[in-house]
């Protein structure tokens, strides 16, 4: 089989599951961590990699929220979102829907409305200088309750930024009944923002089925646990309910045991949309196109094959209709050339 990372490498891609702070690199984490010394995050880019390993789904999110930590003023926000920006840009990403926790950086103090303008003056600035179309999703972080909740959904409605698509919910799933969040994602509903809950990563097919029913959810954060209900996985072909699936990020969680074990080919293999992303991509090793690479493997897929994977990608984004014509033709046309070496 060929060597498919030069084709990766260029393919112009979309993500759509991907966390704004779990993004930042290991360049990026230890400048946060040399401002705020007080933080038990290593301030070495190297040591990083140990602080990263994780034991289970609970002691990832404790360390995440370590990081979390260090975003503390809207001049860490503004540097955080254009570097996690230029990271993009150098693996081609020509458009990314970036999951943002506002309430984390709010109840610590940053201003509402500063936090809204140093996201979105980076989002400009990345679009200007370095070709990366940002949007942002705001999520709820299930593990701080329905305070939270209702934080996210006023941030999201009132203050609603330029670059504002959609409106989620990230954290543990055990313990985090999704129905409960039902008002705060009809208010965003209504306001015009899209439903994209993480559903079905750590618990079985039933938290997929509450997400659809009760949240009105248009794609799912991950949904790993669906094919274990063929009922579900009917209901999501049929619907077009894209997956965001977060292969690398799985394992490192312990969501799944191991690479051959992913679920991602029965996914494929009836008929459900399939998106591939990285999720918190410096925290498991990985970034995009080392997904890719994954999803090459686990479905067998040569270039033209990880070009509609890319495709997949657009399709199910919440990016304007003339704006996913360009995308895609512009996979198309970067297929076409390599194919035609």
């Amino acid at each position: 089989m060929p060597d498919l990372h030069p084709f990766i490498a260029g393919l112009p891609k979309a993500e759509l599951h991907v966390h704004h702070v779990g993004s930042a690199s290991p360049r990026i984490v230890a400048e946060l961590a040399a401002r705020h010394p007080d933080s038990k995050v290593p301030t070495d880019p190297e040591a990083l990699a140990d602080y990263f390993t994780f034991t289970d789904f609970a002691h990832f999110i404790d360390v995440y929220l370590s990081v979390v930590d260090l975003v503390r003023t809207p001049e860490d926000v503004r540097l955080l979102t254009f570097e996690v920006a230029r990271d993009m840009a150098r693996q081609n990403i020509r458009y990314a829907e970036l999951t943002i926790t506002p309430y984390s950086s709010t109840r610590r103090g940053i201003d509402e409305r500063a936090f809204m303008e140093a996201i979105e003056d980076a989002r400009k600035a990345a679009e200007s200088e370095l070709g990366v179309i940002l949007r942002w999703c705001f999520d709820i972080p299930g593990e701080a309750g329905l305070e939270a909740a209702a934080e996210t959904a006023r941030l999201a409605v009132d203050l609603r930024p330029e670059g504002l698509v959609s409106f989620g919910l990230g954290g543990p799933e055990i313990g985090v009944p999704r129905p409960q969040f039902k008002p705060y994602f009809d208010a965003a509903r209504a306001a015009g923002l899209h439903s994209v809950p993480h559903a079905g990563e750590t618990t079985g097919p039933q938290t997929i089925w509450d997400a659809v029913g009760e949240l009105g959810a248009e794609r799912i954060g991950h949904g790993t646990s669906c094919v274990k209900d063929p009922a579900l996985l009917a209901y999501l072909a049929e619907n077009r309910i894209a997956l965001e699936v977060c292969p690398t990020s799985n394992i490192a969680t312990r969501a799944v045991a191991d690479l051959d074990q992913h679920p991602v080919k029965e996914m494929v293999q009836a008929g459900v949309l399939v998106t591939i992303n990285s999720d918190d991509p410096p925290m498991f090793g990985s970034d995009l196109n080392n997904e890719y690479a994954v999803a090459a493997r686990l479905l067998d897929l040569d270039e033209r094959g990880l070009a509609e994977l890319a495709k997949n990608a657009v399709e199910a984004s919440f990016l304007d209709p003339a704006g996913k014509a360009r995308l895609a033709e512009e996979i198309d046309t970067y297929t076409a050339a390599w194919l035609a070496r």
